[in-house]
């Protein structure tokens, strides 16, 4: 599972979430595709405090020489005392401050700037860095605008922060579809149609690209296109590398992605937006003019972007030109060929990775990127095309440059003669929906769900339905797949119980103990139970002076690492007060908790040993126990 950060505004970009109660679509949607975690929070809300205001004198604290005194004029025709311990702090300076009553948030933290004593000296606001107020990341200073910025403007004005509903949504490994603002657009989109709700869903166009001139080719050779089906690119010349537009600063540092400069920024942001990651090079610094997608050698040597070298393995899928490796294939990109300040031409790259490929080579290097994670559980090959047009013209809009060669696609043999991956084949059993479900749907329902979830129907013979299911779903390949996806948009909540249970009786003689464990396990699971998992060794000074289980009945280890770990347990009960006093001192208290493990004893035998000499274990015995703990209040306070 993964974490990610959706911004509320940015999906309203793609499906129109006006009228729409956000209590009752995040409900729906951690009901219909990925859990919404508790972390909700708000950037942008309730800053009406803070003002645009210039510093008139600067004192340094009697107290503390890293501390200000300030004077500020906040436009309110009144000096007010600040104490500020920014090092840039200066008269003359226009900056933003936050007077009493702002509530300002940091993460889903919100704190309230009040009348104070800092050091014995009186402060009435506080002066805000970029990231205080949610504009920008830096916190090494106070944020210091133009020198012509109005006194007493409203900082939400001047910096156009717009109210947004930012929300942790905990992503399934098996829904790559929806780790994007547009794939969980998609999907919300899929559950209104399924519902008979009139909404539409808008994908940015890319009518608009088109190639200006061909004055920067670079030729592209795929050596393994089992490991790369789908290998997209496009050079741009002239580019101008700079600070990004406030909207784009503003996407990213809504879901907390740092500005870096307006190339890569647009990388980021379509990452984020399609979920389909891009890699952007320096064309001035591939070497020969080419690319070549292929393995690296056994041992190879390279540097990537963290400054760490690492040694490649020949499993290893690498975007090489002409002399050397410049970037780990849907992982992770070089030190010598990214963009830079100085950079004025870029290749850039989309492409589709087998995902196979792309998890063992992150696993072997110890990476996990944004990229690698949505590469290793599968990307849409039937989009790389248009992500390349897509990030090509926002590289334009902002960083100016023309493309300046023919697209590159070229596509394994999977892809028919169009450069279209067909979709996943999958015969339905409309008796077999009804069956799992456990409740019959009609037939011009189910259609409906799939039509939503862009589903084809190709034929239905009877209840036997052939159907195409779209590449993006990676996770849906199976007649069974295909029906938990129609109860999830029709409803998990909406499959009523029956009024009569029927069950049988078991008439084994003996139940199995795997199959007893399990269900033992299910039981106490559902009352809260929290199962734990503790050492076999365990100290020898439990089993001193006991009688319920002497030391004399311990399994007693020949070489013991210490004397912590002397003797095999004869219970569980120890380890389970060790897991209690491990929790308490960290104030979890209460504690619900069940172990299975086995226990050990030795019990001197000389005439059982006389009549089996060649079996040493004859006075050991090994039995599964079950522990259980309560401890703490039965029902929280």
């Amino acid at each position: 599972r993964r974490d990610m950060l959706i911004s509320l505004n940015w999906i309203s970009d793609f499906v129109d979430l006006s009228g729409v109660d956000t209590d009752k679509l995040l409900k729906q949607f951690s009901l219909s595709t990925a859990e919404v975690e508790n972390d909700i929070f708000y950037k942008g809300r309730d800053i009406s405090g803070i003002v645009v205001a210039e510093i008139k004198s600067v004192e340094e604290h009697p107290e503390s020489k890293k501390l200000h005194l300030l004077k500020v004029d906040a436009g309110d025709g009144e000096l007010t005392d600040v104490v500020c311990g920014a090092p840039n702090v200066a008269a003359g300076q226009k900056v933003v401050v936050a007077t009493i009553g702002t509530k300002l948030y940091s993460g889903e933290e919100c704190f309230t700037i009040k009348k104070g004593k800092i050091r014995g000296e009186e402060s009435l606001g506080m002066i805000c860095a970029e990231d205080e107020i949610g504009v920008g990341n830096n916190h090494d200073g106070i944020m210091v605008l133009p020198a012509d910025t109005p006194v007493g403007m409203p900082a939400k004005e001047y910096f156009v922060v717009e109210d947004d509903t930012l929300i942790v949504v905990d992503i399934t490994p098996n829904r790559s579809d929806a780790a994007s603002h547009y794939g969980v657009a998609r999907d919300l989109y899929a559950y209104y149609q399924a519902h008979g709700q009139s909404v539409s869903l808008t994908k940015p166009s890319v009518e608009a690209f088109a190639v200006n001139s061909k004055e920067l080719p670079i030729e592209v050779v795929v050596e393994n296109s089992d490991a790369c089906p789908r290998y997209t690119g496009v050079s741009i010349k002239g580019v101008t590398i700079g600070e990004s537009p406030e909207w784009l600063k503003n996407a990213l540092g809504a879901i907390g992605i740092r500005s870096i400069n307006n190339v890569v920024d647009v990388t980021n942001f379509v990452l984020h937006e399609m979920g389909q990651a891009l890699h952007s090079f320096d064309a001035d610094k591939i070497k020969g003019n080419k690319v070549i997608v292929k393995n690296a050698t056994e041992g190879q040597k390279f540097i990537t972007l963290d400054g760490i070298e690492r040694t490649l393995s020949a499993a290893d899928l690498m975007i090489c030109n002409a002399e050397e490796p410049m970037c780990i294939a849907g992982v992770f990109g070089g030190q010598d060929s990214g963009i830079t300040e100085t950079t004025k031409n870029v290749f850039l790259e989309s492409a589709y990775f087998n995902p196979v490929n792309i998890r063992k080579t992150a696993r072997r290097h110890q990476l996990s990127t944004d990229a690698s994670f949505r590469y290793e559980r599968g990307c849409d090959p039937n989009n790389t095309l248009y992500i390349l047009k897509r990030c090509a013209l926002l590289i334009q809009e902002v960083a100016g440059g023309e493309i300046a060669m023919e697209v590159t696609d070229i596509v394994g043999s999977e892809a028919n003669s169009d450069c279209v991956f067909a979709p996943f084949p999958v015969t339905l059993n409309i008796d077999r929906i009804h069956s799992l479900i456990g409740k019959t749907l009609s037939e011009e329902l189910i259609g409906t769900i799939l039509d939503a979830l862009e589903i084809t129907i190709y034929s239905k013979d009877g209840n036997i339905w052939q159907i195409g299911v779209p590449r993006y779903r990676v996770d849906v390949q199976r007649e069974c797949d295909v029906v938990e996806d129609i109860l999830r948009l029709y409803g998990f909540n909406n499959i009523e119980f029956p009024e009569k249970v029927n069950t049988n009786l078991s008439y084994n003689p003996k139940p199995n103990p795997v199959t007893l464990q399990t269900r033992i396990s299910e039981q106490l699971t559902a009352q809260g139970f929290n199962e734990i998992l503790n050492n076999s060794l365990t100290k020898i000074s439990y089993y001193e002076n006991l009688e319920s289980w002497p030391l004399s009945q311990c399994v007693k280890i020949i070489n013991p690492l210490s004397q912590d770990l002397g003797v095999m347990r004869q219970t569980l009960l120890f380890g389970g007060l060790e897991t209690i006093q491990h929790n308490a001192n960290r104030k979890h208290a209460d504690l619900k908790l069940y172990e299975f493990g086995n226990c050990y004893h030795y019990v001197s035998n000389p005439t059982a040993k006389e009549h089996n000499p060649n079996n040493p274990l004859v006075e050991y015995s090994e039995e599964l126990h079950l522990g259980i703990w309560l401890t703490g209040n039965k029902t929280a306070q």
